[in-house]
């Protein structure tokens, strides 16, 4: 047994002066008195410190308000940032392979990130834009269901195995895989039927522009630089209004159709460059989406815009030494809520 300070019990303990008070006059821990010294007793405190009062107090506890998701007050709070940094396994990894057959692909920690502050455990979420199966994995890591809808037979073959390979035998099971058109798909869905929308779509025809970073990394190694030569698939459309139209009102306002009252859309998107224009991309869909009219009911308002941070990224001499032309490091997760008219 030793005899701790007070402030050499705060320490060991982790606790803020606040909370340590609490414990004290809660009758958890004792202060002992020898002549003018007090101090605790260490035993006591680590017999405390195996309690589920003293992991609540390091940990917090979930509102019971909280309908929204599984997160205390302490580990909500960051999560309010305007801003995260991406997170990927690099390309050499092992859980890498099929992801990176994708032309783009996006990361399943990120999508994983807003599915744990949008969502609870056992909630549903639709994916329109279904890819290699990244939300469908960030589901089936965090305990959550997925409605993966993917036009191309290629990816959605591979997003089904990608599952049964990187998380484990009967994973993708747990799980709706729909090879189909979602402007087609979406409209066969029960209004109200999911708690969370999350997807990157296709950001109009930049993936048919091969530029330099297009062939360093894509065509010199043979991959794949389009989703596929559908005609039903928006990367193909040539005009960039009608690919807008179609997106916003085909598929976005059909997702916010059969998401419930008082959920979200979490829409992954980054502007881009066509040729000597640049086109904002994320701007265009707040401007068409906020405050839009959803069809069978109710109104889609933003709520936020996070900005997600791609710092690890190559930087590429775009203009040098003529003009400046942006290495766009950073995409838009454009955040809207369902709310009742």
């Amino acid at each position: 047994m030793e005899r701790l300070t007070k402030a050499r019990a705060m320490q060991v303990s982790e606790l803020s002066r606040h909370n340590f008070d609490k414990i004290i006059n809660n009758g958890f821990i004792t202060i002992h008195t020898i002549g003018d010294r007090k101090y605790i007793d260490s035993d006591d405190l680590y017999t405390f410190m195996q309690t589920n009062n003293y992991k609540e107090l390091v940990e917090g506890t979930v509102d019971s308000r909280n309908s929204l998701n599984d997160l205390t007050g302490k580990d909500w709070l960051p999560e309010t940032k305007s801003f995260f940094y991406q997170k990927g396994l690099g390309a050499d990894s092992p859980e890498a392979q099929i992801e990176k057959l994708h032309p783009a692909p996006y990361s399943f920690q990120d999508i994983g990130h807003l599915i744990v502050f949008f969502t609870k455990k056992g909630m549903s979420v639709l994916d329109p834009f279904g890819g290699v199966g990244s939300t469908a994995k960030a589901c089936e890591l965090n305990g959550r269901i997925c409605t993966s809808i993917e036009l191309s037979k290629k990816w959605y073959d591979l997003s089904k195995k990608r599952l049964e390979m990187e998380v484990g035998e009967g994973a993708s099971e747990n799980h709706i895989f729909i090879n189909g058109d979602s402007c087609a798909e979406l409209l066969k869905m029960k209004t109200n039927s999911f708690d969370f929308m999350v997807t990157s779509p296709p950001y109009w025809g930049i993936l048919g522009k091969q530029d330099q970073k297009v062939k360093t990394n894509r065509v010199a190694n043979n991959l794949d630089t389009k989703y596929s030569e559908d005609e039903r698939d928006l990367g193909n459309v040539k005009d960039y209004k009608e690919f807008l139209k179609i997106l916003v009102d085909r598929i976005f306002l059909q997702c916010a159709r059969l998401i419930k009252f008082n959920k979200y859309m979490a829409l992954v998107v980054s502007d881009f460059r066509d040729k000597s224009d640049f086109i904002s991309f994320h701007s265009d869909l707040i401007q068409k989406l906020n405050k839009e009219k959803i069809p069978d009911g109710g109104v889609l308002k933003l709520q936020g815009v996070k900005i997600l941070l791609q710092n690890h990224k190559n930087l590429l001499p775009y203009g040098y030494p003529f003009a400046y032309v942006e290495n766009i490091h950073h995409q838009y997760v454009l955040i809207f809520k369902k709310y009742k008219e």
